[in-house]
């Protein structure tokens, strides 16, 4: 299968997955949707199938932040915890909860916790607008950490199971899942969960 069609087949399959909900609130249609179509390529679904069912416990992926420098999995190892929140574009709460985020990310010691956003609607390589877009929006929420623009290797990694968003993982320094959250909170009950997970670590 050539790669353009790969990667058509990639943006569908994700489509298909984040646009039957956000998180705990209506959610707003993104302005260049592109309809999911009713029938995916096997091939492509066989590879999804395989290389998420063969995935460990362990969180190993490689792409590009939104500035297009690369990251890999190899940042879990950098901080005590990691909170990867999974958002989207068109996602109401997951830009209101945002601007806390901005915040926790700011009131940790790095080498203690640290927040990476996955933009699980905009492709690594994928339309400008779509990133300029995402960038804009980190920018007026304050959002100032790491984001990840999506690829099949992040997907196969933290995203075969996410049905909604925003998701958000706790990874430990082993690149470990120690805890995921469904939905936006409060910061308070953010703060909570942190401190908690920080305490049993």
């Amino acid at each position: 299968m050539k790669k353009s069609d790969n990667k058509r087949l990639f943006v569908l399959l994700i489509l298909a997955i984040l646009l039957t909900g956000c998180s705990n609130s209506s959610q707003a249609e993104p302005e260049n949707n592109v309809e999911a179509e009713s029938e995916m390529e096997t091939e492509f679904q066989s590879e999804t199938e395989t290389e998420g069912e063969s995935a460990s416990s362990q969180i190993v992926f490689e792409g590009q932040d939104i500035e297009g420098n690369p990251v890999s999995s190899a940042i879990f190892s950098s901080s005590k915890l990691t909170m990867v929140n999974v958002w989207a574009t068109y996602c109401n709460p997951c830009l209101s909860e945002m601007p806390v985020l901005g915040e926790l990310a700011g009131e940790y010691e790095p080498d203690q916790f640290q927040i990476i956003g996955v933009i699980s609607d905009v492709l690594e390589g994928g339309d400008q607008k779509a990133i300029d877009l995402a960038a804009n929006l980190i920018e007026q929420t304050g959002a100032n950490y790491t984001h990840l623009l999506l690829n099949q290797s992040i997907f196969h990694a933290l995203l075969t199971d996410v049905t909604a968003v925003p998701t958000t993982f706790f990874i430990d320094e082993s690149g470990t899942i120690v805890d995921i959250a469904i939905g936006a909170m409060d910061k308070s009950a953010w703060e909570e969960k942190i401190n908690g997970l920080l305490q049993e670590s």
